[in-house]
């Protein structure tokens, strides 16, 4: 009897030393937009034209339906374009979607402006405060749940919100873009759809745009796949190739990423420049007990506030030379960006104020480089910082 490898080891490793033609250890891509109808006319071949189908986004789509234990993916060109084609999937005739009040700033654009010309309404609500989403969930269809939220690494309990919803007959989706399947899985949870921006942790290089649709039944699935091609939204099969050759080192990554982050956090905990450190993993967490229940490990996203403002934000920056300023995620880089003039600049002041996203507030994707060069740059950074309020 073969042995019962896990969904982590399956996942990485799906499509590799598949090749019947050659034996290729790593899967080859299939860049045609179009492939015959070797039998004729007549039924349809498994792969017709590759904004329907594609074998390279398909071994893509497994690997990522293996590690969220789904019953399959589809890979959209970018995370908005899956959180588009979940949202004109699963919403019909105006219905209600529940929303987080500090959802990442494209979202927040995108709901409101599907909201203006009424393909949905939207409710933004503090999803941590349950009787407040349990109010919000008696008129909804759809409740979308980012956990943790971005930028304020928020979490939401999975366990209890997707019972809640399910026990009025909303569907529940869940946004794991910051976590990523090696970190965490909703589904465990009972989520219904699994969102990602593949640009993020899964391929790891920021070098690719991509998003997937996960989904918990098959029926989901094909309904996914349906609108996926209705409004040409797939990925192309290079990005597909490149997204999996990045997923191939999720798992190892992402260990060197959370180890780097602790140490950036307690450093950050102890600087008089700081006011206020946003980690799950910190013990001083509101939340840190749920993320150790619901979560395999804290992860790599960590924010915090400065307390001299935007003048030690702008000092802070200035001189960094290890971590970018730049938006994005979950690359081998450590990058920083300022919320309000960038990941969420897309919202009107009054929503950042509701969300709790301050000019002081610093957002960091803490990389694989080496954790004493980080601490270097970051501790000059905080230093320049403290100069600039007079603490």
């Amino acid at each position: 009897m073969s042995p019962d490898f896990s969904a982590l080891a399956r996942g990485l490793r799906t499509g590799l030393n598949a090749d019947p033609r050659h034996a290729a250890v790593v899967p080859p891509i299939y860049p045609s937009t179009t492939f015959s109808f070797p039998d004729g006319i007549g039924p349809k071949p498994p792969y017709d034209y590759s904004r329907c189908g594609n074998p390279t986004r398909d071994v893509l789509g497994d690997a990522i339906a293996t590690l969220e234990g789904g019953a399959g993916a589809v890979i959209t060109s970018s995370g908005m374009a899956a959180i588009t084609v979940a949202m004109l999937a699963l919403v019909t005739d105006g219905g209600t979607v529940v929303a987080p009040k500090d959802c990442y700033g494209g979202t927040w654009r995108l709901l409101n402006e599907l909201a203006s010309r009424r393909v949905l309404e939207v409710v933004y609500v503090e999803q941590r405060d349950f009787a407040a989403l349990e109010a919000a969930l008696d008129q909804a269809a759809v409740v979308l749940i980012e956990t943790p939220t971005n930028p304020l690494l928020r979490l939401v309990d999975l366990e209890a919100s997707i019972a809640a919803a399910h026990d009025r007959g909303v569907i529940a989706v869940v946004d794991n873009t910051f976590c990523s399947p090696v970190r965490q899985r909703p589904m465990d949870f009972g989520a219904d759809v699994v969102i990602h921006s593949t640009t993020k942790f899964i391929n790891g290089h920021s070098d690719v745009v991509g998003g997937a649709v996960v989904s918990a039944t098959g029926e989901t699935h094909e309904h996914m796949a349906h609108w996926a091609n209705v409004i040409g939204t797939t990925a192309s099969s290079f990005d597909s190739w490149f997204a999996l050759r990045g997923l191939r080192t999720l798992d190892a990554r992402v260990r060197v990423n959370d180890a780097n982050t602790a140490r950036i956090a307690e450093v950050l905990q102890s600087h008089p420049a700081v006011s206020v450190v946003y980690w799950p993993g910190l013990t001083s967490h509101p939340q840190h007990e749920l993320a150790t229940r619901q979560q395999r490990s804290y992860g790599s996203m960590v924010s915090f506030e400065l307390i001299g403002g935007l003048p030690a934000v702008e000092a802070f920056v200035g001189g960094l030379e290890l971590f970018i300023l730049a938006e994005s995620l979950g690359g081998v880089e450590s990058l920083v960006a300022h919320p309000v003039t960038m990941t969420h600049t897309s919202m009107t002041p009054e929503a950042q104020l509701a969300a709790g996203i301050s000019e002081s507030l610093l957002r960091l994707s803490v990389g694989i480089e080496p954790i004493d060069d980080l601490v270097t740059d970051l501790t000059a950074a905080l230093d320049r910082a403290v100069a600039v309020s007079g603490n």
